[in-house]
């Protein structure tokens, strides 16, 4: 038996070794967002003839280090929020991976804050509040252009000992972050705020080398056959993540507040429903 399992060993690792372009170098997968976004490429790639391995990093690696470990081929491929700084660095992949609710964003809040959200009915109305945002998020931006003052950080993790400690007055999550990150934090005593919803359009893709086109094309018909043949609906409104969050955020009976996001790039597929989550229709 241990002979049988050092012949598997050494036939794997030659295996890998023979073939590099079929080991998916990717982030440590941490979080149930992680997870969800993970599964995904995994059911892109499930469309293919080809029989890929996964390599997780050791440490989960900031959106920062991330996207620099792509530019230099220690990561195959990373799922961010798109900005055109990265569209042009990198090869997106133009579908977005939670269709489109990236960008609905429900507030972690203090509890005794919840009196002043009620009386808020407009962007103008929230501008007499701060926000709470990581310095280098296209949101971060996409807030400020709506004259939403902002409050920034270098560090995610800071930002809700910051809310907690009144730095600032609510923290914009997307709707299938914010039940969850509050269940992280219990210490803090933070709530979800319960009337409003910020609506923009900020698409998250899978992003891959330039160079590794073979990739990209593997990927984007993955994707696009999921979503043809409805396996990325049932994936995606199936999952844990996805589902409690529609039920919890009760976003249909929200006062929507929508921003303009001037930083879209051009080539966002706008235009075809089939890649949009469709706020008329949950």
């Amino acid at each position: 038996m241990k002979c049988l399992t050092v012949l598997l060993g050494l036939v794997y690792a030659t295996f890998v070794n023979a073939n590099p372009n079929l080991v998916i170098k990717h982030n440590k997968i941490d979080s149930p967002k992680e997870e969800y976004q993970f599964g995904l490429l995994k059911l892109a790639l499930s469309y293919s003839d080809k029989k890929y391995q996964f390599d997780e990093s050791n440490t989960y690696l900031t959106q920062q280090k991330l996207m620099s470990d792509l530019g230099s081929n220690n990561i195959s491929v990373a799922w961010v929020g798109t900005s055109s700084e990265y569209e042009q660095t990198y090869q997106p992949i133009r579908v977005p991976l939670f269709k489109g609710l990236l960008g609905y964003r429900i507030f972690l809040i203090k509890p005794e804050a919840q009196e002043s959200f009620n009386q808020i009915n407009s962007a103008k109305d929230l501008s007499g509040l701060r926000a709470g945002q990581v310095r280098t998020w296209v949101d971060t931006q996409i807030l400020q252009q709506a004259n939403l003052p902002v409050v920034t950080s270098n560090k995610f993790s800071n930002l809700f000992y910051m809310l907690e400690g009144q730095r600032f007055d609510y923290f914009p999550r997307s709707v299938y972050s914010a039940y969850a990150e509050k269940q992280k934090y219990p210490e803090l005593g933070l709530q979800v705020e319960n009337s409003l919803i910020l609506v923009y359009t900020l698409p998250g893709y899978f992003f891959v080398n330039k160079q590794n086109q073979a990739l990209y094309q593997e990927i984007s018909a993955g994707l696009n056959a999921a979503i043809d043949d409805g396996s990325f609906d049932q994936y995606m409104l199936n999952h844990p993540l996805i589902k409690d969050a529609l039920e919890l955020s009760n976003i249909q009976n929200r006062k929507v507040i929508r921003l303009d996001n001037p930083f879209l790039p051009p080539q966002t597929p706008i235009n075809d429903k089939r890649l949009w989550f469709n706020l008329a229709q949950h």
